[in-house]
């Protein structure tokens, strides 16, 4: 049986890669793992408050170890940060640490070098997925996303805040990954197979900063406080 402590950004990846997960035979998650932008108590680039997450976990019926990290982050404070997470998951009866990675080669042997040592081995159980179907069949199975982070570069702003819908990948500009792969968007999601409620969230301002576009996605009152906090830890 493999045992494995799940890498979690919130987004639509991640959640269905817990989902994907939790069908495979011989496969037990035992916690999801977030990093937090701790000034501002934020996953990092997906922009989703930490309230969230925490109901998010608490629909997966997970717990979650979160690990708060300075910003702007030296690399080899993440990577230190990281290698206490792992050594702490291992010693409660991790084998692997999974991640949402759908094709981007250098990622991957990034994930594979920071578990090298750790006694963890790397699962990609979306790896090389055609991004275009898996947009599609998440979708199907009834996932419910917001995109919370947009590269203006790459992307119109007008895309933020938006429902990760059919409607949605149809009006993507040509060359623009299905699932933004390649740094085009990010989501937060609020419901799927992969939990057992639908988490409330309403839109709220939208800024600009450093040189992204953001979306901040606030939970409704009375949702987190049904769902309750979750613990930082195994």
């Amino acid at each position: 049986m493999r045992r494995v402590w799940l890498s979690w950004s919130s987004g639509k990846d991640s959640a269905w890669a817990l989902y994907v997960l939790r069908n495979t035979p011989q496969v037990e998650v035992i916690g999801l793992l977030t990093v937090v932008n701790a000034a501002h108590g934020r996953v990092a680039m997906h922009a989703t408050r930490l309230a969230l997450v925490q109901a998010q976990a608490r629909s997966a019926g997970l717990p979650l170890k979160v690990i708060p990290l300075p910003w702007p982050c030296p690399n080899e404070v993440y990577e230190r940060a990281m290698r206490e997470a792992s050594e702490e998951v291992l010693g409660h009866g991790a084998t692997h640490m999974a991640f949402g990675d759908l094709y981007l080669e250098e990622v991957r042997a990034y994930r594979i070098r920071q578990l090298e040592g750790s006694g963890l081995e790397p699962l990609f159980p979306l790896w090389q997925e055609p991004t275009g179907q898996l947009a599609q069949r998440m979708i199907e199975a009834g996932l419910e996303a917001v995109i919370t982070c947009v590269d203006p570069k790459r992307l119109p702003r007008s895309f933020v805040g938006r429902k990760f819908d059919h409607e949605l990948l149809e009006g993507l500009p040509p060359g623009v990954d299905p699932c933004g792969e390649n740094g085009e968007f990010h989501t937060c999601v609020l419901a799927g197979p992969m939990f057992r409620e639908r988490l409330s969230a309403v839109a709220g301002e939208i800024v600009e900063r450093d040189g992204f576009v953001f979306a901040d996605l606030m939970p409704e009152p009375a949702s987190c406080a049904a769902y309750g906090a979750v613990g930082n830890g195994p």
